[in-house]
């Protein structure tokens, strides 16, 4: 099953850095999550970054068991 790993505020939005969803694209494994979570990690999502092992993909690529998907939502510095 994919891995869900989560930073910055998605991750306080979730409550956890990482999970284990179902689906077979990284659209249906965020869907999954956006359904667990709720809509503040959806409002998070919506302006994230999403890579998979390493590399930026897009919502129709397709997910081998182990692959690791990371939600990067953009960061603020100070």
């Amino acid at each position: 099953m994919p891995v869900l790993r989560l930073f910055g505020p998605a991750r306080v939005c979730a409550g956890t850095a990482r999970v284990d969803l179902p689906g077979h694209t990284v659209s249906e494994v965020l869907g999954a999550a956006e359904l667990r979570f709720g809509l503040p990690f959806t409002e998070v999502l919506a302006i994230s970054r999403i890579w998979v092992n390493g590399d930026s993909a897009d919502l129709r690529f397709t997910l081998a068991p182990d692959d690791e998907i990371a939600v990067l939502p953009p960061v603020s510095g100070g």
